[in-house]
Protein backbone atom coordinates (compact mmCIF):
# COMPACT_ATOMS: atom_id res chain seq x y z
CA UNK A 1 0.00 0.00 0.00
CA UNK A 2 2.83 2.00 0.63
CA UNK A 3 3.92 2.16 -3.15
CA UNK A 4 0.46 2.58 -4.12
CA UNK A 5 -0.28 6.16 -2.02
CA UNK A 6 2.19 8.66 -4.20
CA UNK A 7 0.71 7.06 -7.59
CA UNK A 8 -3.00 7.85 -6.13
CA UNK A 9 -2.01 10.73 -5.09
CA UNK A 10 -0.40 12.28 -8.13
CA UNK A 11 -3.04 10.34 -9.96
CA UNK A 12 -5.92 12.65 -7.58
CA UNK A 13 -3.21 16.14 -8.43
CA UNK A 14 -3.30 15.46 -12.03
CA UNK A 15 -7.03 14.88 -12.76
CA UNK A 16 -8.15 18.11 -10.58
CA UNK A 17 -5.28 20.00 -12.37
CA UNK A 18 -5.82 18.84 -15.97
CA UNK A 19 -9.94 17.21 -15.57
CA UNK A 20 -11.07 20.85 -13.41
CA UNK A 21 -8.91 23.75 -13.31
CA UNK A 22 -7.34 23.84 -16.59
CA UNK A 23 -10.68 23.72 -18.35
CA UNK A 24 -11.81 26.23 -15.69
CA UNK A 25 -8.98 28.42 -16.70
CA UNK A 26 -9.74 28.68 -20.42
CA UNK A 27 -13.15 28.59 -20.36
CA UNK A 28 -12.71 31.70 -17.58
CA UNK A 29 -9.92 33.65 -19.93
CA UNK A 30 -12.17 32.89 -23.26
CA UNK A 31 -15.28 34.67 -21.37
CA UNK A 32 -13.10 37.26 -20.27
CA UNK A 33 -11.08 37.80 -23.38
CA UNK A 34 -13.33 37.19 -26.28
CA UNK A 35 -16.86 36.44 -25.00
CA UNK A 36 -18.72 37.02 -28.42
CA UNK A 37 -16.53 33.64 -29.68
CA UNK A 38 -16.46 31.88 -26.95
CA UNK A 39 -20.36 31.74 -26.69
CA UNK A 40 -21.12 30.66 -30.06
CA UNK A 41 -20.82 34.09 -32.01
CA UNK A 42 -24.66 34.67 -32.20
CA UNK A 43 -25.71 37.32 -34.30
CA UNK A 44 -28.99 38.84 -32.01
CA UNK A 45 -31.56 41.54 -34.23
CA UNK A 46 -34.83 42.77 -32.64
CA UNK A 47 -34.31 40.87 -29.36
CA UNK A 48 -33.76 37.54 -31.12
CA UNK A 49 -30.95 35.64 -31.91
CA UNK A 50 -31.08 34.84 -35.69
CA UNK A 51 -27.91 32.58 -35.78
CA UNK A 52 -24.43 32.29 -35.71
CA UNK A 53 -21.79 33.75 -37.60
CA UNK A 54 -20.04 30.81 -37.61
CA UNK A 55 -22.95 28.25 -39.16
CA UNK A 56 -24.73 29.16 -42.19
CA UNK A 57 -28.35 28.99 -42.99
CA UNK A 58 -30.79 27.79 -45.54
CA UNK A 59 -32.25 31.14 -47.26
CA UNK A 60 -35.03 29.61 -50.01
CA UNK A 61 -36.92 32.82 -50.72
CA UNK A 62 -36.04 34.20 -53.80
CA UNK A 63 -36.11 37.60 -52.58
CA UNK A 64 -32.94 36.88 -49.53
CA UNK A 65 -29.28 36.30 -50.82
CA UNK A 66 -28.04 32.74 -51.06
CA UNK A 67 -25.04 30.76 -49.35
CA UNK A 68 -23.25 27.93 -50.78
CA UNK A 69 -24.82 24.67 -50.74
CA UNK A 70 -24.71 22.70 -47.78
CA UNK A 71 -23.54 18.68 -48.29
CA UNK A 72 -24.38 18.12 -44.29
CA UNK A 73 -26.44 14.78 -44.53
CA UNK A 74 -30.11 15.02 -43.38
CA UNK A 75 -31.12 18.43 -43.79
CA UNK A 76 -28.60 21.77 -45.02
CA UNK A 77 -26.59 23.43 -42.95
CA UNK A 78 -27.19 20.62 -39.59
CA UNK A 79 -24.31 21.64 -37.65
CA UNK A 80 -24.19 17.86 -35.95
CA UNK A 81 -23.68 16.54 -39.42
CA UNK A 82 -21.15 18.65 -40.87
CA UNK A 83 -19.26 16.82 -43.55
CA UNK A 84 -18.55 17.83 -47.53
CA UNK A 85 -20.02 15.94 -50.31
CA UNK A 86 -16.65 13.60 -50.46
CA UNK A 87 -16.96 13.15 -54.38
CA UNK A 88 -14.19 13.19 -56.34
CA UNK A 89 -13.91 15.79 -58.87
CA UNK A 90 -14.13 12.91 -61.53
CA UNK A 91 -17.12 11.69 -59.86
CA UNK A 92 -20.38 11.43 -62.10
CA UNK A 93 -22.96 12.26 -59.13
CA UNK A 94 -20.64 15.59 -58.44
CA UNK A 95 -20.91 16.61 -62.05
CA UNK A 96 -24.73 16.25 -62.51
CA UNK A 97 -24.92 17.85 -59.02
CA UNK A 98 -22.98 21.21 -60.11
CA UNK A 99 -24.77 21.22 -63.98
CA UNK A 100 -28.00 20.76 -61.78
CA UNK A 101 -27.04 23.91 -59.66
CA UNK A 102 -26.50 26.24 -62.50
CA UNK A 103 -29.01 25.38 -64.53
CA UNK A 104 -31.48 26.50 -61.41
CA UNK A 105 -29.52 29.46 -60.39
CA UNK A 106 -29.33 30.56 -64.07
CA UNK A 107 -33.03 30.09 -64.17
CA UNK A 108 -33.31 32.31 -60.99
CA UNK A 109 -30.94 35.03 -61.71
CA UNK A 110 -32.14 35.40 -65.64
CA UNK A 111 -30.17 39.35 -65.62
CA UNK A 112 -26.97 37.44 -63.77
CA UNK A 113 -24.38 36.92 -65.90
CA UNK A 114 -23.91 34.11 -67.74
CA UNK A 115 -20.78 33.00 -65.62
CA UNK A 116 -22.18 31.55 -62.15
CA UNK A 117 -19.68 32.47 -59.12
CA UNK A 118 -17.92 28.69 -58.32
CA UNK A 119 -18.94 28.82 -54.36
CA UNK A 120 -22.60 29.20 -54.99
CA UNK A 121 -22.60 25.90 -56.92
CA UNK A 122 -20.38 24.18 -54.78
CA UNK A 123 -20.70 22.87 -51.22
CA UNK A 124 -17.70 23.11 -48.81
CA UNK A 125 -15.27 20.93 -46.79
CA UNK A 126 -17.94 21.63 -43.51
CA UNK A 127 -21.14 22.03 -45.83
CA UNK A 128 -21.45 24.78 -43.33
CA UNK A 129 -19.76 28.16 -44.90
CA UNK A 130 -21.76 31.05 -43.47
CA UNK A 131 -20.00 33.57 -45.90
CA UNK A 132 -19.88 34.12 -49.78
CA UNK A 133 -17.16 35.85 -51.27
CA UNK A 134 -18.36 39.70 -52.34
CA UNK A 135 -19.06 38.37 -56.51
CA UNK A 136 -21.23 35.71 -54.97
CA UNK A 137 -23.29 38.30 -53.49
CA UNK A 138 -22.91 41.01 -56.14
CA UNK A 139 -24.24 37.76 -59.02
CA UNK A 140 -27.06 38.01 -56.99
CA UNK A 141 -27.92 41.72 -56.83
CA UNK A 142 -30.34 41.62 -59.65
CA UNK A 143 -32.62 39.29 -58.67
CA UNK A 144 -32.89 40.19 -55.05
CA UNK A 145 -33.14 43.88 -56.56
CA UNK A 146 -36.04 42.99 -58.68
CA UNK A 147 -37.81 40.77 -56.15
CA UNK A 148 -37.60 43.45 -53.27
CA UNK A 149 -38.34 46.85 -55.71
CA UNK A 150 -35.11 48.11 -54.46
CA UNK A 151 -31.97 49.69 -56.98
CA UNK A 152 -29.29 47.49 -57.66
CA UNK A 153 -27.31 50.36 -56.96
CA UNK A 154 -28.75 50.37 -53.41
CA UNK A 155 -28.25 46.57 -52.54
CA UNK A 156 -24.63 47.13 -54.28
CA UNK A 157 -23.79 49.68 -51.23
CA UNK A 158 -25.22 46.74 -49.19
CA UNK A 159 -23.05 44.20 -50.01
CA UNK A 160 -19.98 46.43 -50.37
CA UNK A 161 -20.88 47.77 -46.39
CA UNK A 162 -21.35 43.94 -45.01
CA UNK A 163 -17.91 43.38 -47.11
CA UNK A 164 -15.51 41.89 -44.25
CA UNK A 165 -11.60 42.16 -45.55
CA UNK A 166 -8.83 40.82 -43.60
CA UNK A 167 -6.42 42.61 -41.64
CA UNK A 168 -3.59 41.36 -43.90
CA UNK A 169 -4.00 40.56 -47.56
CA UNK A 170 -2.78 37.29 -47.20
CA UNK A 171 -4.19 36.13 -44.52
CA UNK A 172 -7.18 35.26 -46.89
CA UNK A 173 -9.87 37.11 -49.18
CA UNK A 174 -13.01 39.72 -48.68
CA UNK A 175 -16.18 37.56 -47.50
CA UNK A 176 -19.72 38.50 -46.81
CA UNK A 177 -21.93 36.44 -44.12
CA UNK A 178 -25.49 35.79 -45.78
CA UNK A 179 -27.38 36.13 -43.06
CA UNK A 180 -25.71 39.41 -41.82
CA UNK A 181 -26.29 40.57 -45.12
CA UNK A 182 -30.13 39.41 -45.37
CA UNK A 183 -30.82 40.98 -41.92
CA UNK A 184 -29.22 43.99 -43.14
CA UNK A 185 -31.77 43.29 -46.14
CA UNK A 186 -35.08 43.20 -44.54
CA UNK A 187 -34.01 46.26 -42.39
CA UNK A 188 -33.72 48.15 -45.27
CA UNK A 189 -37.16 47.35 -45.96
CA UNK A 190 -38.90 48.72 -42.84
CA UNK A 191 -40.96 51.65 -42.56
Amino acid sequence: MKLFRPAISLFLLLTLIVGAGYPLLTTGLAQWWFPTAANGSLIEHGGKIQGSALIGQNFTRADYFQGRPSATADAPYNPLASSGSNLAVSNKALDDAIKQRVAELRKANPQASETVPTELITASASGLDPQISPAAALWQVPRVAQLRHLPEAELRSLVEAHTDTPLLWFIGEPVVNVLELNLALDALQKP
